[in-house]
């Protein structure tokens, strides 16, 4: 294991994040921070520690400009980039507290915060952004400022500036506030997957903690690189790949986009990867996809090395006796697993999945393969990482164990509950929604069900507020369902509904290649709409679904489908910016075929 903590930077360090910042310059100002794709120059460009000062002495001066008060509020709509970093560190070196937004959110969404929040400044990058947003200008009062990263089209809005008029061609840094560790640091608004989104208030040492925590859990060295994609306005990808990285003093790079992320990785070697579960099962769909177009003798290799790695994994970890075949693996390793490790860059020594449940298939495959994959859990409302699992220590059904200092323990109806240094200061203009999270004694529900094994691996076995209560009382869990249902590729997306009924019903958005085979199979025309509502069709979906939920107890028997060809998005209000299902609105939107479903069994 390597030993990195000498060049950790210590909480008690930095105090602040900002105060981070600057204990990283100090420390090592002219290694690389950030490498990102420069679009004018079309080349990946790096900026050291003193560099990015430099450029926050910028954003800082013309911050200053607009006359706020320590404990403002700040807006940031960018992509992951490197004024990302520098208008949150200019804003936090002035006491004002930093609100990130999802570039990808709905319009009316983002009015909201701005306006819950109470926004002076907002930070947004493209015309295409501003064009967007003006429709809800109106509603956007509060805002002195906007400034725009490129040049954007609005002459007849007075607050609109861009970043180059904005910011002065240099400054200097001004002279450091005091470091107060527990002063409120961000509102991060949760998705609200139900109702408004919630502010999340996190302190400095909230986040700080963390993120130092972490690394104690994987060490990080000032010779790794992350790739960074998951947006930065998600807390998992604001802690993991930029905190916790400036803390260890290693090198960010910026993926150009998700599209590209194959070349990217390619190109940068990362060797950590932070990713969410739907990043992995895209690269195993592909891995998957390939194979099938291949010979029958290349399928079987594959499978073979999967089977090999995974017992040697096993092996490693002590959990599994040494078998001969075992011996096979230099070879499966050559002929197999060197190439798939080489679409991933190569270099990848940590592969880090949270945000959501990780399909056992998909674990399964990376790290029988040779990726050192661990699973986490964590929740906004922790800043965010309550556990993970350990390279040596790794159990892949489990989300590991809780980072040090945090406690867990198992509530009413199974709930997980959590306490500790990194537990939220509360919901930003919600004492109620707050009051109803955390208890007297500290202890907040995180509302997800789980079991805590013998030695400290926690299992998440469901979410409390997501079962159907069918009309005969028995319960059912359709994340776990939805889960299993989508194991069969014909489906890209999957809910589960029941709630309140003697039967569940079950929504699918096809896979439009999948599609084609299966209709073409079928002799039904994969091209006319009402092929999806085909008696054949439905008749064959039934079979399908139920070969996959088998291990479900016979009341969760899925009776009707309803198959549809439009995907679930952010842009027709079904998913939220963190990609959760919006379960309320689809049943909404698809209130009259379900209520026709039921009429009709």
């Amino acid at each position: 294991m390597l030993d990195t903590t000498n060049h950790y930077i210590k909480p008690d360090q930095a105090v602040t994040l900002h105060g981070l910042f600057l204990e990283r310059v100090n420390s090592t100002p002219d290694s690389v921070a950030y490498r990102y794709f420069d679009t004018h120059g079309e080349a990946w460009q790096a900026l050291t520690w003193a560099q990015m000062r430099e450029q926050i002495a910028r954003w800082q001066a013309a911050l200053l400009r607009e006359n706020l008060a320590a404990g403002d509020r700040v807006a940031v709509m960018l992509r992951n980039c490197p004024q990302w970093v520098m208008f949150e560190q200019a804003a936090m070196s002035l006491g004002l507290v930093v609100v990130p937004l999802y570039v990808v959110d709905r319009p009316d969404n983002i009015a909201f915060i701005v306006n819950d929040a109470q926004v002076k400044v907002m930070l947004f990058e493209t015309d295409e952004q501003w064009q967007s947003l003006r429709p809800v200008l109106g509603q956007l009062g509060c805002v002195q400022r906007f400034i725009s990263l490129d040049q954007a089209s609005g002459n007849d809005e007075p607050r609109l500036q861009s970043a180059g008029q904005w910011l002065p061609a240099q400054a200097t840094l001004q002279p450091e506030r005091p470091r107060k560790r527990d002063e409120l640091a961000t509102i991060m608004y949760t998705s609200g997957t139900t109702g408004k989104p919630k502010g999340v208030m996190l302190s400095h040492h909230n986040i700080v903690y963390n993120a130092y925590s972490g690394l104690l859990t994987f060490p990080v060295s000032m010779q790794d690189v992350m790739l960074s994609f998951l947006p930065l306005s998600h807390a998992f990808e604001r802690t993991a790949g930029y905190y916790m990285s400036m803390m260890a003093g290693a090198t960010v790079a910026y993926a150009r986009s998700i599209p590209l992320l194959a070349d990217d990785l390619k190109i940068i070697r990362p060797t950590i990867l932070v990713a969410v579960p739907r990043i992995y099962e895209r690269i195993y769909n592909a891995i998957h996809a390939k194979l099938e177009e291949g010979p029958p003798l290349r399928h079987k290799l594959f499978t073979l090395a999967v089977d090999v790695g995974w017992d040697r994994f096993e092996y490693q970890q002590g959990r599994g006796a040494w078998t001969p075949k075992l011996l096979l693996w230099p070879l499966l390793k050559r002929l197999v697993a060197d190439k798939v490790m080489d679409r991933l860059g190569g270099r990848l020594r940590l592969s880090i999945s949270g945000g959501a449940a990780l399909p056992p298939k998909v674990s399964r495959l990376f790290i029988a393969l040779g990726l050192p994959l661990v699973q986490g859990y964590g929740m906004t409302e922790t800043s965010p990482v309550v556990s993970v699992n350990h390279v040596d220590n790794n159990l892949p059904s489990t989300v590991g164990v809780p980072l040090e200092g945090i406690q867990v323990r198992i509530g009413a109806q199974d709930a997980l509950l959590v306490r500790g240094p990194c537990n939220m200061l509360g919901y930003w203009n919600n004492p109620a929604a707050t009051a109803a999270m955390v208890d007297g004694d500290g202890w907040l529900n995180t509302g997800d069900t789980a079991s805590i094994g013998p030695a400290g691996h926690i299992t998440i076995t469901g979410r409390l507020k997501e079962i159907i209560v069918m009309s005969n009382g028995e319960k059912v869990p359709p994340a776990d369902m939805e889960a299993a249902i989508m194991r069969d590729r014909l489906f890209d997306q999957v809910m589960v509904y029941g709630e309140g009924h003697p039967a569940l019903l079950v929504l699918a958005v096809v896979n439009p290649e999948q599609w084609q085979l299966f209709a073409q199979q079928l002799g039904v025309r994969p091209d006319m709409p009402e092929s999806l509502h085909d008696s054949r069709v439905e008749r064959e979906l039934l079979r399908r679904v139920a070969e996959q939920i088998r291990e479900f107890p016979g009341y969760a028997k899925v009776r009707r489908v309803l198959l549809l060809s439009e995907p679930w998005g952010i842009e027709n209000g079904l998913l939220t910016p963190t990609l959760k299902l919006k379960r309320n609105q689809v049943v909404q939107r698809y209130a009259r075929e379900i209520k026709a479903l039921y009429e009709g069994h």
